[in-house]
């Protein structure tokens, strides 16, 4: 994966009434963030919105115009509420019609006797849209311009990362440390906590109360792509808990 010095950063578009209802739990949301993370590319918004064409086609417009790239889960299948292939093509201003590429996945998967009109929505997709292929189910998902289209269920959309991850232009990666803030509530450090951070614009840091088996504590996580400055405030708040505990 290249790394350009300029940040690179992407969005999430997560698309479905199931997941809006509450009866499918997301999963795709994490282990694409896990990914990007990794990869040096910095999410920046995630959106979940229903199957409705008009919510659709302005989320895609929006964030492809906002990020580096754009990934979408959800709604690609052969059924009549998966939209989001017609949808990408409205957003982009491009026909789509059954890919030909697409039909000959489908058919290393299906007899061609069995490709009838639900699957063969699976193989519609954009003019001027790359595939991305599919190693678990064959129906493939696309890329066009910044935008990568996959498909809801993990263990497909998995693959679809994996297969999209080696055209990705990665950054340098975020690492990040975590302080301990062992039975001192968020008050007692939180306005000190707030200058130094102010004072080190190279860093990020956040502060996140946690339940753990040992009981409640608070853990200060400090991130960086820059390990200099990254060790250097990692020890000044270490100081600053040192100095509340003692």
């Amino acid at each position: 994966m290249d790394q350009p010095s300029d940040p690179i950063t992407a969005a999430i578009l997560v698309i479905g009434d199931e997941i809006l209802s509450g009866r499918t739990k997301d999963k795709n949301i994490g282990t694409i963030a896990d990914f990007l993370t990794a990869a040096g590319i910095d999410l920046r918004e995630v959106r979940i919105v229903p199957d409705e064409a008009a919510m659709i086609v302005e989320a895609v417009n929006a964030l492809r115009a906002r990020c580096t790239y754009l990934f979408t889960t959800g709604g690609i299948g052969p059924t009549h509420d998966d939209i989001t292939a017609d949808c990408v093509a409205q957003a982009f201003g491009v026909g789509i019609d059954i890919d030909e590429r697409a039909r000959a996945m489908l058919l290393e998967r299906h007899k061609p006797e069995d490709l009838n009109e639900a699957r063969l929505r699976m193989a519609r997709i954009p003019f001027g849209a790359d595939l991305i292929p599919n190693a678990v189910s064959k129906a493939p998902g696309f890329r066009i311009g910044n935008v990568h289209v996959m498909a809801g269920v993990p263990s497909i959309m998995q693959a679809m990362l994996d297969a999209v991850a080696p055209t990705l232009k990665g950054g340098a990666a975020m690492i990040s440390e975590t302080i301990e803030a062992v039975g001192l509530p968020e008050g007692q450090y939180g306005g000190e906590l707030g200058e130094i951070a102010r004072a080190r614009p190279a860093v990020s840091i956040g502060s996140y109360p946690a339940l753990t088996p040992e009981g409640f504590r608070n853990r200060i996580v400090v991130r960086s792509r820059d390990a200099q400055a990254l060790a250097e405030a990692k020890a000044v708040v270490e100081a600053l808990v040192a100095r509340l505990t003692t």
